[in-house]
């Protein structure tokens, strides 16, 4: 039986336009579970550098070092007066849609990225859910952003990336998951079936083979037909959601011939999906900017839409 991916969610917050697009996402998603174990955790990480900032004429790193209990009993009002206030607000309006789980409220000091890696791990937390800001390719190169620490940092954990544009009646009515039959795109395919399990409302599951014309040769002289092997790959996808009791009316096969990421793009752009789920093998940023990985690509191309990446 394949595992529940939601049963612990990490949702990072604070106050910004994008986190609140990420809680009417995840508040939109969890309302059509019936699951009363999921446990949801909002969680707020607060630099030294940005308490400085908002609290003039107090250097929190100087602070800390001089006297310690000054500094965390500054911290603390900070937290009660200017953080528990929209974290309260968040988890109203999470219960409010009807989610059935548990919702925990954590704020934490600390560098954001590091911090968030670190719960999700020593948490054992499944699945990561960010509030995505659009920024340039070369700009996240420079200077690196918080969900891109993320994803490279987090190894077994399932990494949602909420696009800029969300339906909150059905937020991930109709899904694309692009397969290769390796065991990267297997865990995408099993991460789909624990969505159709455990969330309603979603209306069709798209299992898409990119048969790869650049190898099309190469496959064929060593004696593999590179459209049976696509049906096999399709159909042992399948296998999976109707051996976990999915329906299979919600399930539907695609075979396109071409170069990966830009078939996969094109049927994102045709599609109009709402979630995109692709395994991806762990990797430095490092090698996805040499080599291209075509997670990457989709991430970097594709920004109204929910990108959900299996890292393993």
């Amino acid at each position: 039986m394949i595992e529940n991916s939601f049963k612990k969610i990490l949702l990072p917050v604070d106050r910004s336009e994008n986190s609140k697009q990420a809680i009417r996402f995840v508040s939109s998603l969890l309302k059509s579970s019936e699951d009363k174990n999921i446990e949801l955790t909002l969680l707020n990480v607060i630099s030294l550098e940005n308490l400085s900032e908002k609290i003039k004429n107090v250097d929190f790193r100087s602070v800390m070092m001089q006297d310690r209990f000054l500094a965390e009993k500054i911290i603390d009002k900070y937290v009660k007066d200017n953080t528990m206030p929209f974290l309260d607000e968040y988890e109203r309006y999470i219960k409010n849609k009807g989610f059935l789980g548990s919702i925990k409220k954590e704020v934490e000091i600390g560098e954001p990225a590091n911090k968030i890696i670190e719960i999700s791990t020593n948490k054992d937390i499944k699945t990561v859910m960010l509030a995505r800001r659009v920024m340039s390719k070369f700009k996240k190169i420079i200077l690196g952003s918080v969900s891109e620490k993320i994803l490279y940092g987090l190894l077994n954990q399932n990494i949602y990336l909420i696009g800029q544009k969300i339906s909150e009646e059905k937020p991930i009515s109709r899904i694309l998951i692009p397969v290769d039959g390796s065991e990267y795109s297997i865990k995408a395919v099993e991460h789909g079936v624990s969505l159709a399990k455990n969330i309603k409302d979603i209306q069709k599951i798209i299992i898409l083979r990119i048969i790869n014309v650049s190898l099309y040769l190469e496959r064929t002289r060593q004696g593999i037909d590179p459209e049976i092997e696509a049906e096999e790959i399709l159909l042992e996808a399948k296998k999976r959601f109707t051996d976990e009791g999915v329906s299979e009316d919600l399930i539907e096969t695609k075979i396109s011939v071409g170069f990966p990421r830009d078939e996969i793009l094109r049927e994102i752009q045709q599609g109009d999906y709402n979630l995109i789920i692709m395994g991806r093998k762990g990797r430095s940023a490092i090698k996805d900017i040499v080599f291209g990985g075509v997670s990457s690509t989709v991430l970097n191309s594709c920004f109204e839409q929910t990108v959900a990446i299996i890292n393993q």
